[in-house]
């Protein structure tokens, strides 16, 4: 995806946050914030984007959206319930109505037969208590995975709202 359907697909969910006077955060790890950039990139983002958590370490996850250890010890970084925890902990810190999460393994070292490089999960959480996770594998190098990943998870959004998956606030 390029920077101007990147932008495109920002701007497009910003109109359907602003409509509904919703706001979205996000809580990252293995796109550095990719996706928080996406969307304040669009003028007049801060009317529906207030927070953005990247959560690179295991210690940054704890301290900033409250994944507990055991959640970590239990299933490891990349897994679906540490999305969860980090969609819902980003969600209850910022007061958003929304809350997406990524954590990954972008490459090119870190990836193991059972979560192979390119292995990423994303986490969603809402105000109304509403919570998803997805799995996805991507092919390419660091960079194309974290882009990927980016993409995805603002392709999801946006789908989410135009099949009325969201809740309205």
């Amino acid at each position: 995806m390029t920077d101007e359907q990147l932008g495109k697909l920002s701007a497009e969910i910003g109109g359907l946050l602003q409509r509904q006077h919703a706001s979205v955060t996000t809580a990252e790890s293995c796109t550095g914030g990719g996706i928080a950039q996406a969307l304040t990139a669009i003028p007049g983002s801060s009317a529906w984007f207030g927070y953005g958590f990247v959560t690179y370490s295991n210690e940054a996850k704890k301290k900033l959206v409250g994944v507990r250890q055991a959640t970590l010890d239990a299933h490891g970084a990349v897994s679906e319930a540490v999305v969860l925890e980090m969609a819902e902990g980003a969600l209850k810190v910022s007061g958003a109505n929304y809350a997406i999460s990524v954590s990954g393994i972008a490459g090119p070292d870190g990836g193991t037969p059972q979560k192979p490089v390119g292995t990423v999960w994303f986490g969603f959480a809402s105000g109304t208590g509403r919570s998803e996770a997805w799995r996805q594998q991507f092919a390419g190098d660091r960079q194309q995975v974290r882009r990927l990943a980016t993409a995805w998870a603002l392709e999801t959004l946006r789908k989410q709202f135009l099949e009325n998956k969201l809740d309205t606030v």
